[in-house]
């Protein structure tokens, strides 16, 4: 009795908090399910910030379900573009075509049924019954894990396999039988501003009389994470071959690898920083230039740096002055129909790439 009157002290503590510092996010306006799906899908390995003006362009160009549902994949693939993880973004259009096809538009309000489409994770799912349909299933993600283990003192690796169960299980324990759309939100949003991962106002949180980690001095050190394997290291070469018509080819990536789907430059993956004389006796030069490599010239001198979760992409545009482009691939002057990697998209935005 006494454990459940604590836990219940803590709980009202928290959604009063939230009710009071909520931020105005637009997805909360109208808490509908296609509106939390898409913000939940959008804000995976995203900021707030960074993903509201992306929520902002896929509701206005697809208000509904139905509209999302009719969009072909590059304009789904184009509004995504710099949010990375693009698997994502093929999902969202295969559950929108999905439930708009066999569930007549309207999202299923069981967890269960949820987590059968594409993309959705038990995360997802909880977010999605709870927030629009009140189910009592706690949300687990990044601020979850670091509130309930810095109150509570949980030393659990968060990227180990038992970790997602055990804090779910714990935040569960904690919602009672409150509202679960405010209990999880404030989880989060508690997270979010106030516990945050780096810097955190202790001082000024409501919960530092009782905080395991403010008490012993070991809030940096919560949530407990595992080191990850070193990144691993890619060379990517960039063939940009223009003809004097202001044509260059780009090709689809297909195979199962990073910026899946996204369209890029021809391509010569390497195993270190190429020398000029080795590109040029890679088959692909002879493809694009019939032999003549006297204009292959480096544009940038060194290496442009894409760091994704476990790989270093290191980045080199080599550019290819040509009479005439090869039949494969796709000649193009304009880019707005077509999604490509960002760092691409700021090479293509630079004029003087194309001077010369």
């Amino acid at each position: 009795m006494i454990i459940i009157f604590v836990i219940r002290m803590w709980t009202e503590k928290l959604i009063k908090w939230y009710h009071e510092n909520k931020r105005d996010l637009p997805w909360r306006k109208n808490p509908e399910p296609y509106n939390i799906w898409l913000s939940e899908i959008i804000l995976q390995q995203t900021t707030v910030s960074q993903g509201t003006p992306y929520y902002l362009r896929f509701i206005k160009k697809y208000p509904t379900i139905f509209d999302l549902s009719k969009a072909k994949e590059n304009q789904v693939l184009k509004l995504w573009q710099g949010l990375g993880y693009y698997s994502r973004a093929t999902n969202l259009l295969l559950t929108a075509k999905y439930i708009s096809k066999n569930y007549n538009g309207i999202f299923p309000n069981k967890i269960k049924d949820l987590k059968e489409l594409r993309g959705i994770g038990d995360y997802t799912a909880s977010a999605i019954a709870s927030i629009s349909y009140g189910v009592p299933s706690s949300v687990v993600d990044g601020n979850v894990y670091r509130l309930i283990s810095r109150f509570f003192g949980v030393f659990i690796s968060i990227n180990t396999l038992n970790a997602y169960n055990e804090f779910k299980k714990r935040a569960d324990e904690l919602m009672l039988d409150y509202n679960p759309s405010d209990f999880n939100q404030a989880m989060m949003e508690f997270g979010a501003i106030q516990c945050k991962s780096k810097n955190p106002n202790c001082v000024k949180c409501i919960f530092n009389k009782d905080c395991y980690a403010f008490k012993n001095d070991c809030v940096g050190n919560l949530p407990v994470k595992n080191k990850l394997n070193k990144l691993k290291s890619r060379y990517f070469n960039y063939i940009f071959a223009l003809d004097p018509k202001g044509n260059f080819i780009i090709n689809q990536r297909t195979k199962k690898d990073i910026w899946n789907k996204l369209y890029e430059l021809p391509l010569v993956e390497s195993n270190n920083n190429i020398k000029i004389e080795k590109l040029k006796a890679n088959k692909l030069l002879f493809k694009l230039s019939s032999g003549d490599y006297n204009s292959l010239m480096k544009i940038n001198s060194k290496p442009i740096i894409q760091k994704l979760s476990h790989q270093k992409i290191n980045i080199t545009f080599w550019k290819l002055n040509v009479f005439k482009l090869p039949k494969y691939g796709i000649k193009v002057k304009n880019l707005k129909n077509f999604p490509v990697p960002i760092v691409l998209e700021k090479f293509f935005n630079h004029k003087a790439n194309f001077e010369g």
